[in-house]
């Protein structure tokens, strides 16, 4: 009988490569927020998977971008520290809209990581069959990967030969998480993670970059579960925007991370949101860390 293995597995990416959605796939839980926006993900989240012969720690990370503006430089910053943690690094990438820049810039700070590599192009979906061999033969004269898998993240195809690769790179040892933990953050944190992804998906280019959210308040009493949160814009005018007409986008907003929390959480959620202005918080390092980027 083979040995059990274990390992931290550091899933990165340029933005909108798919990650958020490859870890909620692989957990069977939603987890990650997701948007097809870019720069969705802000943190490093945890996810464990569990299987007979292994456990896998994956670490869902910000997308990896060349910038300049404080929020961002944190953002790839923590994508970056998820390299000494690892055992394996998993890149992916997005076949139907490539980033070039940003895929350049990962692959380079790869070439400095003495660990596996393994590659997963995400999206094939979307592409003919006949397509794919080219792709992957482009990507493995690009850097030495230990293996270049096509998968699907949104609809699971090639996923268990994912887990299967990944396996076989990871070191031998115990279980490092208990088997009924999938995530080492507190429900306060995903509470305000799906708020901003309402927030990302009900409003327009410029709000979500521009907003934050915390929770103010989480109180559970039998099974009901009361929670005051805000999200925090930058300008007064996107006040006005998450607010809407008559108070209709905050609305929406609510009731449609309310749905999701309740699923989180198990219990019945009464949700109150507030909108409140930070003036340029997004260049204000205080305010960040604050925010708890």
């Amino acid at each position: 009988m083979s040995a059990f293995k274990s390992g931290y597995v550091a899933i990165v990416g340029a933005p909108n490569a798919g990650k958020s959605t490859l870890l909620n796939r692989l957990l069977g839980e939603k987890l990650s927020i997701t948007s097809r926006k870019p720069q969705t993900t802000r943190n490093r989240i945890l996810g464990v998977v569990h299987r007979p012969s292994s456990q896998m720690v994956f670490l869902d990370t910000p997308g990896v971008h060349r910038t300049r503006s404080e929020l961002n430089v944190k953002m790839v910053d923590i994508a970056f520290s998820t390299f000494g943690d690892a055992d394996v690094l998993l890149l992916m990438v997005d076949v139907a809209g490539p980033d070039t820049p940003s895929e350049d810039y990962l692959v380079k700070r790869l070439s400095s990581v003495s660990k596996p590599v393994i590659l997963a192009l995400n999206k094939t979906d979307t592409l003919k069959k006949s397509e794919i061999p080219a792709i992957e033969e482009h990507w493995a004269g690009v850097f030495p990967f230990k293996a270049v898998l096509a998968l699907s993240a949104k609809h699971g195809d090639g996923v268990e030969d994912l887990l299967a690769e990944i396996e076989n790179h990871l070191p031998e040892g115990p279980a490092l998480y208990p088997e009924d933990m999938l995530t080492d953050l507190p429900s306060r944190f995903f509470v305000a993670e799906m708020i901003r992804e309402k927030v990302f998906r009900l409003t327009g280019q410029e709000i979500p970059y521009a907003s934050a959210v915390t929770v103010d308040s989480f109180k559970e009493k039998g099974g009901l579960v009361n929670i005051d949160a805000t999200i925090h814009v930058e300008r007064d005018s996107q006040k006005g925007i998450v607010i809407g007409k008559g108070g209709s986008k905050l609305k929406q907003i609510g009731v449609d991370a309310r749905e999701d929390i309740e699923k989180l959480l198990e219990k019945k959620v009464y949700l109150k949101l507030f909108v409140r202005v930070q003036k340029n918080w997004t260049r204000d390092t205080k305010a960040i860390a604050k925010f708890g980027v």
